[in-house]
Formats: structure tokens, C-alpha cells, sequence
């Protein structure tokens, strides 16, 4: 039969039994260290990268001989002009001829609203070119020409940009804005009232 100690230890009194050993319960993390390790090795080579949001431009190479020049149909063409204030002016052509203001429709305003903006004019002469057809019998391209003025801001550069890749215009070009439009920036302002 077994008996029970339940005197106190002290005293000095000395078990006359053998005492059991407490075994410590100590976990070696050693090999998780390594796995977590492994781990973020894996998940670092297999995750793709941030890549940056850029817009690819391609620019042609700036030549004065004429024949290396890229040419542009006066039919194919539209000329975007960014004024201040948001606004936005166009007209069909390249408008070379300085008579062409004649005409009172030739020179447009309007805006970058997505009702009646400068994107459904896009739309209205990208299907009007894709209607004629070039020396191989393709579909002819629209080309935009921007211009931006001085009193223009950069987020209205980047929205007419914005509106080339949602428009999917594959040719466009910036272009310095010339005296003429910058007249008939000037002469629309002021037909319209605005300071």
C-alpha cells in the first residue's frame, strides 16, 4: 500500500525514496525559423512586382528633310487645342490655310464632359476616316493633332492622352501651338465672353 507525505518539507528530513526528475518541455524552433524563411523566399521570387503605370509615346524621329517627314491627310486629320480653364477647341484638318476661319463652324469649343465632349467628337471622325479606304485597300486612321496652349495645365494633357487610349486613336501627335490658333483662341473667348 502506498502512503502519502503530507508532512512539510521542511525540517530537514531526508525521503528515504527516489525522487522523479521534472523533464523541461522545450520546443527547438530552429527548423521554423528556416521554413519561415524559405517561405518568404518563395513568395518574393513567385509574386509579380509592382510594375509602374506608364504610357508608352513613341515620337518620330525630328528630321527637316521633307521626305522623311511623316505626312498627314488634311481628310484624316483632327486638331485638338487645350485651352485654360479646362476648356477644350477643335477643328477637322490641319487648317494650314489661314482662310479657313472663314467659315464660322470651322473652329469649335467644348469640353471634356463625357456627354457631347471632345470624346464623341473623336468617335464621330475616327468611324467618318474609317470609312475610306488607303492604297492597299485598308481602312485609313484618324490622326490627332494636340496642341496645347500656354494657359493649359498638365491634367488636361494627361485627360486628352486618356482620351487617345480609351478612343483607341493609334496615331496622335503633340505638336506646338501655332500664332493662328492661338487667334482663333483669342477671337472664340471673346465671342463667348469669357476673360
Amino acid at each position: 500500500m502506498a502512503e502519502m507525505d503530507t508532512s512539510s518539507s521542511g525540517g530537514g528530513k531526508k525521503h528515504g525514496g527516489t525522487k522523479s526528475k521534472k523533464q523541461s518541455t522545450r520546443v527547438d524552433m530552429t527548423p521554423m525559423v528556416d521554413l519561415g524563411f524559405l517561405l518568404i523566399t518563395f513568395f518574393m521570387l513567385t509574386t509579380t512586382m509592382s510594375k509602374p503605370k506608364t504610357m508608352d509615346l513613341i515620337m518620330p524621329k525630328d528630321t527637316k528633310d521633307e521626305k522623311e517627314q511623316n505626312k498627314v491627310k488634311e481628310s484624316t486629320a483632327l486638331t485638338i487645342l487645350l485651352g485654360k480653364d479646362n476648356r477644350v477647341y477643335y477643328y477637322e484638318g490641319l487648317a494650314q490655310d489661314p482662310n479657313a476661319s472663314a467659315n464660322p463652324d470651322f473652329f469649335k469649343a467644348t469640353s471634356f464632359a463625357n456627354k457631347g465632349g471632345i470624346r464623341d467628337e473623336i468617335i464621330k471622325k475616327r468611324d467618318e476616316v474609317s470609312k475610306f479606304r488607303n492604297a492597299k485597300g485598308e481602312p485609313e486612321d484618324v490622326v490627332v493633332i494636340i496642341k496645347a496652349d500656354d494657359d493649359a495645365t498638365y491634367a488636361n494633357f494627361v485627360d486628352i492622352l486618356d482620351e487617345m487610349a480609351i478612343n483607341r486613336i493609334q496615331r496622335y501627335a503633340t505638336v506646338d501651338i501655332s500664332d493662328q490658333d492661338k487667334t482663333w483662341i483669342k477671337q472664340t473667348e471673346a465671342a463667348n465672353g469669357v476673360k
